[in-house]
C-alpha cells in the first residue's frame, strides 16, 4: 500500500520528527503541494461530522441551564426543601467529574463514537428519570447520570472534532463546543419559563437522539483508528473527511509517522505524565483549566440573577441580557480564533476579565461605603457583562481547543481525563464558595477574581504557546521534545 510504503521509507526517527516541528510554511511541496491540496478540498463531511458532535455540547448545556428556570416549579410540586433542591443541582458537578475521570479510557478503548454514544446513552436514561421522578431519590439519580454525560461530553467533543479537523479550520470548528453549549444553557433559560419542568426535561432527549442518528453517518477519528493499528480504516475515514478527489498522502504519511514515533515509547501511567517529556504539555492543559475556572466565571454565572439584584438592577432584564450576549460574542470568538490566533484572544479575553471584575469590585465598593448610590447598578451591570463577554471571547472556548490540540495520542485519554477533572472541580469550588465570599466582602471578592485573571494572564504569556495554522503533530512533536 502506497501510505504504508511511505511510512516504511522514513529512515530515521529524526528525519520523521524534523518536519514536524517546522513552520507551517515548510512543509508542502510548494503551492501546490499535497498538504495545500488537503486543506483546500471541499471538506462537507467535517462540518457534518462536527454538527453532529457539538449536539453533545448542546445536550451539556440543556443540562446545565435545567435547574435554574425550574426551581420554583420542582419544589412545590414535589415538596422538596431548599436542602433537598441545593443536592439536586449541585449533584450534577460529581457527576461530570466521575465523567472527566472516566472519559480518556473510554474514547481511547471504544473509540470516539463509542465514547459519545455511551454518554448520550446515560443522558437520555437520566432526563428519563428526572421526567417520571415522583420524589428526591430519583431527581437525584437523574441528575447525577446527565452530569455523568457532561463530563464525558466535555472531553470527548472537542477531541473528536481537532482530530477530524484539518489546521486551518480546526480552531472555529472545536470553539463551536462552547457556542453549542452556550446555545443549550440559554435556549433551557428562555423555554424553561414557558414549560412544565417535567416537558423541559423532555426537550434534553432531542439533541441526544440527533447525536446518536449522526454517528451512523460520520466516521471514526483517523487518528484514533491509526493508533490501534486500523490502516485500511484510517484510510478511508481520512480520505472521506478530505474528500474524493483530495490527495491524503502525505497527511495520512505525517499522521502515521507520528504515531509510529509515539508507539516505540512506553505506555505512560499517570504519574509519568509529570515526567519532563509530558510535563509541558500537561502544565499547559491542566493550567488553562485552572485559569478558566478559578477566574470565577461559575460563580458569577450560577448567581447572575442575586448579582444583580444584589446591585439593586432588574434580574430579569440582567439575565436574558447575559444570555444572548454570551451566545453573540461566543460565535464571534469562532469566527476570529483561526484569523486571529489563541494566544491573542487568551489575553484579550484575560484582559476584559480583569475589567470586569474591577468594575464590579468598584460598584459594589461604591454601595457599601454609599457613594454616588445611584451610579452603582449601571457601572455593577456594565462590570458583569463586560466579564461575561470577555469570557466568552476566549476563556471560555480556547482552553478546550488548546487541550484538544496539546496532547500527544498516546497520553490524550489520560491527561485529557485529568484536565477535564480539574476543570469540574474548579467549577463546583468556585460555586461552592462563591455565597460565602460575597457574604464576607462583595467588592473583595470581585478583587480577588481579578487578582486571579490578572495572574491568568501572565500564564498565557509565559506558558501557553500559540497553535494556530499548524497540524497536530507539528505541536505535540514541538512542545513535547
Amino acid at each position: 500500500m502506497a501510505i504504508k510504503e511511505d511510512v516504511e521509507n522514513s529512515v530515521q526517527e529524526a528525519e520523521i520528527r524534523e518536519p514536524l516541528i517546522q513552520d507551517n510554511n515548510n512543509l508542502a511541496h510548494g503551492e501546490g503541494g499535497p498538504s495545500q491540496k488537503s486543506s483546500s478540498g471541499h471538506p462537507w463531511m467535517v462540518y457534518f461530522s462536527t454538527f453532529v458532535a457539538v449536539c453533545g455540547s448542546y445536550a451539556f448545556g440543556a443540562c446545565a441551564g435545567y435547574s435554574s428556570p425550574t426551581q420554583s416549579a420542582i419544589r412545590e410540586e414535589l415538596s422538596l426543601s431548599l436542602a433537598e433542591y441545593s443536592v439536586f443541582g449541585s449533584i450534577l458537578t460529581f457527576g461530570a467529574m466521575i465523567g472527566a475521570i472516566t472519559s480518556g479510557p473510554i474514547a481511547d478503548f471504544i473509540g470516539r463514537k463509542g465514547a459519545l454514544r455511551v454518554s448520550a446513552a446515560v443522558c437520555v436514561a437520566g432526563w428519563l428519570a428526572i421526567y417520571f421522578a415522583e420524589g428526591a431519590l430519583a431527581l437525584d439519580i437523574g441528575r447525577l447520570a446527565t452530569g455523568y454525560g457532561m463530563g464525558v461530553f466535555s472531553y470527548v467533543v472537542p477531541v473528536f472534532i481537532a482530530e477530524i479537523s484539518p489546521k486551518n479550520l480546526r480552531g472555529a470548528l472545536t470553539t463551536l463546543n462552547q457556542f453549542m453549549i452556550c446555545m443549550g444553557v440559554s435556549v433551557a433559560f428562555i423555554i424553561g419559563t414557558v414549560l412544565s419542568w417535567r416537558v423541559l426535561a423532555l426537550t434534553g432527549l432531542v439533541p441526544c437522539a440527533v447525536l446518536v442518528l449522526g454517528l451512523f453517518l460520520i466516521p471514526e477519528s483517523p487518528r484514533w483508528l491509526a493508533k490501534r493499528g486500523r490502516e485500511k480504516d484510517f484510510e478511508v475515514a481520512l480520505q472521506k473527511l478530505r474528500g474524493k478527489d483530495v490527495d491524503i498522502i502525505q497527511e495520512a504519511a505525517e499522521i502515521q509517522d507520528y504515531i509510529t514515533t509515539l508507539e516505540q515509547l512506553p505506555k505512560p501511567k499517570l504519574l509519568e505524565l509529570f515526567h519532563k517529556r509530558y510535563l509541558r504539555s500537561v502544565i499547559i492543559g491542566v493550567g488553562l483549566m485552572v485559569c478558566q475556572q478559578f477566574g470565577g466565571i461559575n460563580g458569577v454565572c450560577f448567581y447572575t440573577g442575586e448579582i444583580f439584584e444584589t446591585a439593586g438592577f432588574s434580574s430579569s432584564i440582567g439575565t436574558i441580557t447575559y444570555a444572548i450576549l454570551q451566545v453573540i460574542v461566543t460565535g464571534m470568538g469562532a469566527f476570529f480564533i483561526d484569523k486571529a490566533g489563541r494566544k491573542p484572544l487568551l489575553l484579550v479575553s484575560g484582559s476584559g476579565l480583569v475589567l470586569g471584575c474591577l468594575l464590579a469590585a468598584i460598584a459594589f465598593y461604591m454601595k457599601v461605603n454609599e457613594i454616588a448610590l445611584q451610579a452603582v447598578p449601571a457601572l455593577a451591570v456594565t462590570g458583569i457583562l463586560l466579564y461575561i463577554a470577555s469570557f466568552s471571547a476566549g476563556m471560555g472556548a480556547v482552553p478546550w481547543v488548546v487541550m484538544s490540540e496539546i496532547f500527544p495520542i498516546n497520553i490524550k485519554g489520560q491527561a485529557g481525563s485529568l484536565a477535564t477533572l480539574v476543570n469540574w472541580f474548579g467549577a463546583w469550588l468556585c460555586s461552592y464558595t462563591f455565597n460565602f465570599l460575597m457574604s464576607w466582602s462583595t467588592y473583595g471578592t470581585f478583587l480577588l477574581y481579578a487578582a486571579i485573571n490578572a495572574l491568568a494572564i501572565l500564564f498565557v504569556i509565559m506558558i501557553v504557546p500559540e497553535t494556530k495554522g499548524r497540524t497536530l503533530e507539528q505541536i505535540q512533536a514541538a512542545i513535547n521534545k
